[in-house]
């Protein structure tokens, strides 16, 4: 029989737990030191491009279809020796790890994030994640898509899912209503994006940075079911 947790926490990787926007900015820099300006800006139009067809940023992708258009510069190959070998835990906001862990001492804790198949869990793994959530990680095209398989893989009565995106929130929350909180980290550019945030439904709970949570009432999080009339009754 499976088993129905009480609660289950899903956890967002991108600029919740992880500074991905300086990931980005140390690949920039990479590119432009090694290859020039003109290399960087190309690179990144590929990549901006493979998001608006996929969903989710592809850096190996976009990296083989800039090599289609160079393909006698073989010094390009060290361009995802970079990417596989960087130092993710070194990205890591302030506390993830600590929050975490405290997570997982109220619920069972997910790792949710979209991305490619090679390159993101190459960087839950690399950032320590997946260890911290005892390899529970779920990777999808779009997650917000896939709620069905989420619920089959990690059943629960509530759902807390904690992301910086505001879209991502407020397509979940559509379709599971009250049966999840939605948390919104207000970190990195997506959280930024004020244009964006405003013309959404506001979360649930909104915290500055992913480390409140280590101060935060986690039984907030899950709402109390309703009493029954019969049990506001007096007894008799």
């Amino acid at each position: 029989m499976v088993r129905v947790h009480p609660i289950v926490f899903l956890v967002d990787v991108d600029n919740t737990l992880l500074d991905n926007d300086s990931v980005q900015q140390d690949l920039r820099d990479h590119i432009e030191r090694s290859y020039g300006a003109d290399a960087r800006d190309r690179y990144w139009k590929i990549l901006e491009d493979l998001f608006s067809e996929l969903g989710y940023r592809d850096y190996l992708g976009a990296l083989q279809r800039f090599r289609v258009e160079h393909p006698l510069e073989v010094e390009l190959l060290s361009m995802s020796a970079f990417l596989i070998d960087y130092p993710f835990a070194g990205r890591l906001y302030p506390s993830a790890l600590k929050v975490l862990r405290r997570l997982k001492g109220s619920g069972q804790t997910v790792i949710l994030s979209d991305g490619d198949v090679v390159f993101q869990p190459r960087k839950v793994e690399r950032a320590g994640l997946s260890a911290a959530v005892d390899g529970r990680v779920l990777i999808y095209i779009h997650k917000e898509e896939a709620l069905d398989d989420v619920e089959r893989r990690f059943p629960a009565e509530h759902y807390v899912l904690i992301d910086d995106k505001p879209r991502i929130l407020a397509a979940v929350k559509r379709i599971w209503r009250d049966r999840v909180t939605a948390v919104w980290v207000r970190q990195g550019s997506y959280a930024r994006d004020a244009q964006t945030a405003g013309d959404l439904p506001p979360a649930d709970v909104a915290i500055e940075r992913i480390g409140d949570l280590l101060k935060f009432d986690l039984p907030r999080l899950r709402p109390m079911p309703p009493v029954s009339q019969s049990k506001l009754e007096p007894a008799r």
